[in-house]
């Protein structure tokens, strides 16, 4: 066998092997990328990440820029920091249901805006959101079975969104600005609740004024009083002092008079 045909036989081997490599290396890009707890599954046009029933107490940091499906559903999430998702340029779907998320920031969706299409936050503990947490989003946001508090900031939010009436059919107001309406659906909320609490504040203002103005006419009042009962004690003081005794007539001065 001639030196040539010896490196052919050993190196056709090597180069299959690489090439095999290659290949997975190619099939599955992310595969070594998928968040610990989490199942990655290759779809035509990126990645199904699920980490449902995960334990997870946070949204992963190192999710695969290729998702297009995020599972996140049963878990411990307790909050959706600002940002989070920012580099999630094709996520096209987010299940964030049966979790212990209580409040939304203005940039807790930042960067889904155009890719996202579904956003399901059912079955949290949900009272507040920043009153731009949807609003550029266009996908449609499932926000059923949260405790929420019915203000001014959620009906901005509510309004904000691509499909607001039906968010808005599924929100209970668990509580609310108006005391009527507690346990009420939020579609039955009729009055403007920004220019409720608008008034509101209004209303402290009047109020404080007033009362800042009540205490200086307080204050005037006692203190005329005060210097009203000074001078009469004083007066009586001067009165009851004994009156000084007059000089007798100076016998001289009589002598000039009758010469």
């Amino acid at each position: 066998m001639t030196p040539l045909d010896l490196w052919l036989t050993r190196s056709i081997p090597m180069c299959l092997l690489l090439q095999s490599l290659v290949l997975m290396a190619l099939c599955f890009p992310s595969a070594s990328m998928c968040p610990k707890g989490c199942n990655c599954q290759n779809l035509p046009h990126g990645l199904n990440v699920t980490c449902t029933q995960a334990r997870l107490k946070e949204i992963p940091p190192d999710l695969p820029s290729d998702t297009i499906l995020l599972q996140l559903d049963r878990n411990h999430i307790s909050a959706v920091p600002d940002r989070v998702f920012q580099g999630l340029r094709h996520l096209r779907r987010l299940n964030l249901s049966h979790n212990a998320v209580e409040t939304l920031g203005e940039g807790a969706f930042s960067g889904l805006e155009s890719s996202l299409e579904l956003l399901d936050l059912s079955h949290n503990r949900i009272s507040s959101v920043h009153k731009d947490a949807f609003a550029r989003l266009k996908a449609r946001v499932v926000v059923d079975d949260n405790p929420w508090h019915c203000d001014c900031a959620l009906q901005q939010a509510l309004g904000g969104m691509a499909h607001n009436h039906e968010a808005a059919a599924r929100v209970l107001c668990r509580s609310s600005e108006l005391r009527d309406q507690e346990g009420r659906p939020f579609l039955a909320v009729d009055a403007d609740l920004c220019n409720l609490a608008k008034r509101t504040t209004d209303y402290a203002m009047l109020v404080t004024m007033f009362g800042w103005f009540a205490m200086v006419i307080s204050y005037v009042v006692y203190y005329v009083r005060q210097n009203q009962e000074d001078a009469r004690r004083h007066l009586e003081y001067l009165k009851s002092l004994p009156s000084k005794p007059k000089k007798p007539d100076d016998p001289s001065e009589d002598i000039s008079t009758v010469v």
